[in-house]
């Protein structure tokens, strides 16, 4: 039986852009542009400035954009500022499953990648759709969460997968890909743990960073290890993800793309209820004292933006808005 590796290689070989539905199509658009949207928002903070200097650091001309500037560089230096940005205030698009993410998150690399390769933009969107498959798919079938590590360790498979596609890459560099950024960028969750640091908003960024130079490195003939996931030290046995054996991709045009939330809030997903509840609440406490708060939610909630003592009393912004309590 062929290895989940190979299985994923051959569908993004051999899906095209004509496979897509038009309410996929709608939804990658609308994905797009809430990013660009949330880019923007963040584009004067610190992690930001800090990303778009590195990438500035660099001059490639047939390379990618770094987005809000003139300057082109190298494709995976593109993916991580722009990435960076999109992410930062924590109000692009999100998907909860066993594994929660952010999937709009693999738009900055299908782009840069996009331009490196001078692909159009139908084929910017055929790559951003299976960047969200695969992540999405895994997220489905197997929690990095419960084990300590961080939902960015499907993102570097996700956006190589994406890049190797607007390379052209054949099944065989494909699946290289995949060997190629599993094998080395595997990420603990402390980057989500206590008081957050400015790293939260560049934490998917470095693996699509990452996920692109793989694709690249497969492109121009490196071989990476096989049987990354099934392996005797692959995935599913060193983080514990058994479930990952029954990841299904892309069928009968079934597209989890479809399936992804765009927030009406910049703050953690599983807080947005909790905020709505405020904003419906303040006009009967307006003017009074307010002894406590007594709030009831589910699992996720409570241990992600809930359960530590560094949630109560916030000092950063990346904190707070992983904050039920603020």
């Amino acid at each position: 039986m062929a290895t989940l590796g190979r299985r994923i290689a051959d569908w993004v070989h051999g899906i095209s852009y004509a496979a897509l539905p038009d309410k996929t199509v709608h939804e990658a658009k609308r994905r797009i542009l809430d990013s660009i949207g949330t880019c923007l928002g963040a584009y004067h903070v610190r992690p930001a400035k800090v990303a778009r200097a590195v990438a500035q650091s660099v001059v490639d001309t047939r390379a990618g954009i770094v987005w809000g500037t003139h300057h082109s560089t190298l494709p995976e230096l593109a993916a991580f500022a722009n990435g960076a940005m999109v992410r930062y205030l924590d109000f692009n698009d999100t998907y909860l499953s066993l594994e929660p993410a952010h999937p709009s998150d693999n738009i900055p690399a299908a782009v840069a990648v996009g331009q490196a390769a001078g692909k159009s933009g139908k084929d910017c969107i055929l790559a951003l759709v299976i960047g969200y498959e695969i992540q999405c798919r895994m997220c489905d079938a197997a929690s990095l969460r419960a084990g300590g590590w961080d939902h960015v360790t499907y993102g570097a498979l996700s956006t190589a997968m994406a890049a190797g596609k607007l390379w052209d890459l054949g099944p065989d560099q494909l699946e290289h890909a995949l060997g190629l950024s599993g094998v080395c960028n595997i990420t603990t969750r402390q980057t989500r743990t206590g008081q957050i640091s400015d790293w939260k908003a560049c934490a998917f960024s470095n693996a699509a960073r990452n996920g692109v130079f793989a694709a690249d490195l497969a492109r121009r003939g490196l071989t990476g290890p096989f049987e990354i996931f099934e392996g005797p030290k692959g995935l599913m046995k060193q983080l514990n993800l058994p479930g990952l054996a029954e990841v299904r991709i892309g069928t009968d045009g079934d597209y989890m793309i479809d399936k992804t939330y765009i927030k009406f809030w910049p703050a953690e997903y599983h807080s947005q209820s909790a905020i709505d509840a405020c904003l419906q609440l303040r006009p009967q406490v307006a003017g009074k004292t307010i002894e406590k708060i007594h709030i009831g939610s589910f699992e996720a909630a409570v241990s992600i933006i809930g359960s530590e003592p560094e949630k109560l009393r916030p000092t950063s912004r990346e904190t707070a808005d992983h904050s039920m309590f603020y």
